[in-house]
């Protein structure tokens, strides 16, 4: 037998749950070779809330985790509204202190039927409202690639557990990019998928007005897609469906995606793409001319500055409901102090709208959902850069204090992130799916966005992708192989 080392170098989740499921290793010889490599990086990327490891060793003893579709897989569960029943669920903040939910979240529940065994949870930024996975609870995750830079956020930790070939997937959870915006920085596969086609509960009803989704970043293609058939369906009760997938995702795989017609995005006014990431998704749009697919430039229907302020009044709104929900649990207020400059600023501005502009910023969210349908009429996918640049240095998007306004927030974000946010709004699937590097070895992802409830499409692009320019082969300086 392979040393598990070379295992856990070469296989992706499927492939590890196959020599599980072979006999040829065991849950626990996994689980040891992930704590001895998360051991190895942990200090360089900073990319762990919380180990978990004697629940996970008492979890791989288990007679049934063969079984599963990931039978004995370690992963990490991110700590941002995802209550894992053995952790603290701090959501980068030091307002919840040492709080421990108790229970499992509906996904969480979903991932151990399949196997799967949480080794700890992920980094993220307080309350998830931030492109950067950087706190003043857990200090900066930084990015594999470059310790300079940062992983994105805000499942940042994830991602850069990912590419440093800790495991092979990890959960994150995405309410205006969180997903593919680290794993553009980070130079791996992230899939946002459809509102209503992940469960949310207990915790969580809607999560900012539905635009948030959680789901996992990925190294393989079929793993995003295999995940995504072990855990998909609403929760009972839950406020949204998505529409009925016949048929598996990691099926559909095998099957090419025809000949797509991809509307192409360059920049989203006010804001312009970077040198380096026009170049990247230029080059994208090529390569999926050369696959056989058309694509055509286009411009996007929708006001980019009042877009974004409707978003800002939705994630202010929830926030400071969840803080004040936070103070009412442990019977004091939250006080300013306790929190990230960022949020302070969100909840002086937009904390407390009247109900009324919530409700409009709601509705323009809806009516941008079916703006947007219509102009899928024409086109199968929405190609843009999933950034305007390649990773940004650690520090530079946190630059925040409280003399700062919201619409400064939004200027230091979203002309670094302009696109991925309209697709939370809308509750399309899109992904981000690496392609390229720059000349000092920086990953820059190219984003694209399906018909609402068309993961497939994506999912079967994906895949063509990754047989004609598998990104595998590119390794992070900061790695954990053998």
């Amino acid at each position: 037998m392979k040393p598990i080392q070379h295992i856990l170098d070469t296989e992706d989740g499927l492939g590890l749950a196959h020599y599980v499921k072979c006999g040829d290793v065991t849950p626990g010889e996994l689980l040891e070779g992930v704590i001895e490599r998360l051991g190895k990086v942990t200090p360089h990327i900073n990319a762990v809330a919380e180990t978990l490891f004697e629940s996970a060793r008492e979890a791989a003893r288990k007679p049934q985790l063969p079984t599963g579709t990931f039978a004995g897989v370690p992963t990490l569960v991110k700590d941002l509204f995802t209550s894992v029943k053995e952790a603290r669920m701090a959501n980068g903040s030091l307002a919840l202190g040492d709080a421990h939910p108790g229970l499992d979240d509906e996904l969480v529940s979903r991932y151990r039927k399949a196997g799967i065994i949480i080794a700890g949870t992920s980094t993220s930024p307080e309350f998830g409202s931030s492109y950067t996975t950087e706190s003043t609870r857990f200090g900066a995750t930084r990015n594999p690639w470059n310790l300079a830079h940062s992983a994105g956020g805000s499942s940042g930790g994830a991602a850069a557990l990912v590419a440093a070939r800790v495991v092979p997937f990890a959960h994150g959870n995405d309410g205006g990019g969180s997903i593919r915006v680290p794993a553009s920085c980070c130079g791996v596969f992230g899939l946002k998928p459809t509102r209503g086609r992940m469960p949310n509960g207990p915790l969580v009803g809607e999560g900012w007005a539905g635009m948030g989704v959680s789901h996992a970043i990925t190294l393989s293609v079929r793993d995003s897609a295999a995940l995504l058939d072990i855990s998909a369906g609403s929760d009972l009760g839950a406020p949204y469906a998505a529409p009925y997938q016949s048929s598996p995702f990691l099926d559909g795989l095998s099957r090419p995606p025809g000949k797509l017609r991809i509307a192409m995005i360059e920049h989203l006014s006010p804001w312009t793409t970077g040198k380096q990431a026009l170049e990247s998704v230029r080059a994208t749009a090529a390569l999926c001319e050369q696959l056989g697919h058309h694509v055509e430039v286009v411009s996007l229907p929708v006001d980019a500055e009042q877009f974004y302020s409707d978003v800002f009044t939705i994630i202010g709104v929830n926030t400071q409901a969840y803080v004040d929900m936070l103070g009412h649990i442990r019977g004091q207020p939250v006080s300013f102090e306790e929190l990230e400059p960022r949020t302070r600023v969100m909840l002086r501005e937009r904390g407390r709208v009247p109900g009324t502009d919530y409700v409009k910023a709601v509705n323009a969210m809806h009516t941008l959902g079916r703006r947007f349908a219509h102009f899928m009429t024409q086109y199968d996918l929405i190609l843009t850069p999933t950034l305007t640049q390649a990773p940004p240095l650690i520090g530079e998007l946190d630059a925040f204090d409280d003399t700062l306004r919201v619409r400064d927030v939004i200027e230091g974000f979203h002309r670094y992130c302009p696109f991925t946010a309209l697709f939370n709004a809308t509750g399309q699937p899109a992904m981000s799916v690496p392609l390229y590097w720059t000349q000092e070895g920086l990953p820059i992802g190219s984003h694209f966005a399906a018909r609402f409830g068309d993961e497939q499409t994506l999912l079967s692009l994906a895949a063509e992708l990754e047989r004609v320019k598998p990104w595998a082969k590119h390794i992070p300086s900061i790695n954990a192989l053998s």
